[in-house]
């Protein structure tokens, strides 16, 4: 291991040492009682309660992912993609926080998803408890692969080590954190690492764009490749049959024909938006915020901080092709791009401070998506479902072993080192997305809603991420359709026929609905 390399794990190592003081220092008040460790006892500020769920929504492939893609294809897929999940952000913080901070609290006090959802519709037999909480165990453990494969990407790039090794170095260091600290330790620590992506995503830019003579000349590069810099148009690279990477003739990528970008695929990829009214990670930041009248505040820093990373990051990916068109010849390897920005331009300390950014949009989601899954099991399916008088500390105990169990089969998930980070959010996004958001958003604004209708929505929308992904996707053509964007109409459909063809909620229900 040389001087550079060196440089770069002290600079990584420090910044690890500080996530786990955080840890540390919140471990002994997330562990006096399960409110505390799933949600913090309600008292995120503005600032925190943004930032980190900002922080832990992005995750890895906000530094790897968009910009591997923009990379590899050009500017419309990542660019849709950002400007859909930018629109969800803002109607998100606009029209759901409110009414989720102010809902949760009445019905129940709940603290997780599944459990506002339960109490919403008052159940006896907690099925929607139990279906919400198996769909939140499936979802985020994929979720929480595409962590640890951002986690086996970056330290093997860097330190020529092998992947596997380094992916499961990582989740071990996540487990442990998450042991630790629980929600608040999670948030505290979420607001710190969106201050470090944003710095090191523009600090990145900003060197790069140096680096390349100046931002018309990145331009200039973009457009002369066909469809790489056009907004309904697309970039094809020519890519070796057998070998699977682009070609390269005479020092340049070589590219074929531009592929079109039109208006089925702009609705398909700006359909990222839709999954924000289901994203469990940030809903429960909504729920966890000390006053509603705080939102307002983090809805400004919200969307401002979603449009300068979602903006740069892109960036990052086209000036990468200005730079170094040839270094990347695979969908895969185009997702460390960031990476070799980084420790290209800069000197080693500076470069593994920049690449703490990486390891911050990783911890930050996988933390969110472990200590969610393990408060569905535990607090959900263990105590809500089969153990109703199990202590506190029963429920603790079943979330560590959970959150033990849920790593080690993301590992398994994660232990392919070609694996496309966007590729596998993209799925759990979806699922996310179309299980939640629709039954979220009607939970919240139609005084009709019952239960029947909630779990017809839940059970079509989830199930339909399955079927459009995995059945009617690969045939191509107009099928070819971002599952969530189905999914999501699907659900919606059956939630309001299924709700209007069964019986109307109690007065107790609509009571409740009213008041707040």
């Amino acid at each position: 291991m040389d001087s550079s390399t060196i440089q770069i794990l002290i600079a990584m190592s420090l910044y690890m040492a500080v996530v786990l003081g955080i840890g540390v220092w919140f471990a002994k008040r997330a562990n006096q009682n399960p409110e505390n460790y799933y949600l913090g006892g309600r008292s995120l500020g503005p600032w925190v309660a943004a930032m980190s769920a900002e922080a832990s929504d992005m995750s890895g492939w906000l530094l790897m992912g968009l910009p591997g893609v923009a990379y590899w294809c050009g500017l419309a897929d990542a660019a849709w993609t950002a400007i859909g999940l930018a629109i969800g952000t803002y109607f998100n913080w606009l029209i759901v926080s409110r009414r989720l901070r102010r809902y949760s609290e009445a019905a129940g006090n709940a603290i997780t998803l599944p459990e506002f959802f339960s109490n919403r519709f008052k159940e006896q037999k907690k099925l929607l408890m139990g279906i919400s909480a198996v769909f939140i165990l499936v979802f985020f453990t994929v979720y929480a692969a595409s962590c640890l494969v951002t986690c086996g990407k970056l330290f093997s790039t860097l330190f020529g080590t092998p992947y596997v090794l380094m992916m499961i170095l990582g989740a071990v260091f996540v487990l442990i954190y998450t042991f630790l600290g629980g929600f608040l330790a999670e948030s505290a620590s979420d607001f710190m690492q969106a201050i470090v992506m944003v710095l090191a995503l523009v600090v990145t830019v900003l060197a790069g764009t140096a680096a390349a003579g100046g931002f018309a000349a990145v331009l200039d590069n973009a457009k002369s490749i066909p469809g790489f810099f056009d907004f309904f148009g697309i970039a094809s690279p020519t890519v070796d049959e057998v070998s699977k990477q682009q070609l390269v003739e005479n020092s340049q990528p070589v590219f074929g024909t531009a592929g079109s970008y039109g208006l089925l695929s702009v609705l398909s990829t700006m359909a990222w938006g839709l999954g924000y009214f289901g994203m469990p990670q940030v809903l429960l930041r909504f729920m966890a915020i000390r006053k509603e009248t705080e939102l307002d505040s983090s809805r400004r820093i919200a969307i401002v901080w979603v449009l300068i990373s979602l903006t740069v990051a892109v960036f990052i990916g086209i000036l990468g092709r200005s730079l170094y068109p040839t270094a990347l010849v695979s969908a895969s390897a185009a997702e460390n791009i960031f990476i070799l920005l980084a420790t290209s331009l800069f000197p080693p300390l500076l470069a593994g401070f920049i690449m703490a950014g990486i390891l911050a949009a990783t911890i930050s989601s996988s933390d969110s998506y472990l200590l969610i899954a393990a408060s569905s099991l535990a607090k959900n399916l263990y105590q809500g479902i089969f153990r109703k008088d199990a202590s506190d500390k029963a429920v603790m105990r079943m979330s560590r072993l959970t959150l033990f169990v849920i790593t080690t089969i993301a590992v398994l998930i994660a232990l392919d080192e070609d694996s496309v980070i966007f590729t596998i959010v993209s799925f759990a996004w979806a699922g996310f997305g179309a299980t939640f958001g629709p039954l979220m958003l009607f939970s919240l604004f139609w005084r009709r809603l019952n239960r029947a209708g909630a779990i017809a929505g839940m059970l079509g929308g989830g199930g339909m991420v399955f079927i459009w992904k995995l059945v009617l996707r690969p045939l191509g053509g107009m099928w070819n359709i971002y599952e969530l964007l189905p999914a999501f109409i699907f659900s919606s459909i059956l939630i309001v026929i299924v709700s209007l063809a069964t019986a109307e909620p109690s007065d107790e229900i609509t009571a409740e609905f009213d008041r707040i």
